[in-house]
């Protein structure tokens, strides 16, 4: 259910400086340059969101800071060699989630 059939609706009333703020930075994404700054961050963010996935990268199973260090140099190395296969085979990365019934489906139909 969602929060508001069960709590009900809220309204957020903010101080006058924080919503001309608020409203301000809304109308600023709006704009070409903005978008265009942001796919930066959105590339970066999708590298991210891959290490967390595939390699884990915010638990290690080691101690000291050498090993952690070392930890991380192997999953960038498994990142770049997955990405070059991706690439080298023309098969380009899963850029959207797929949920887990999607996948189901996916099976079941085959």
């Amino acid at each position: 259910m969602h929060t508001a059939t069960t709590r009900g609706r809220r309204l957020t009333i903010r101080d006058q400086k924080i919503q001309q703020a608020l409203d301000a930075a809304r109308v600023q994404q709006s704009t070409t340059a903005w978008q265009q700054k942001y796919k930066l961050r959105a590339g970066v963010e999708g590298i991210i969101r891959q290490a967390v996935a595939v390699t884990g990268i915010r638990r290690t199973r080691y101690r000291g800071l050498g090993k952690v260090h070392l930890d991380h140099v192997f999953s960038a190395v498994a990142l770049n060699l997955i990405r070059l296969d991706a690439w080298w085979s023309g098969h380009p990365l899963d850029r959207t989630r797929t949920s887990p019934t999607s996948r189901l489906e996916r099976t079941l139909a085959a």
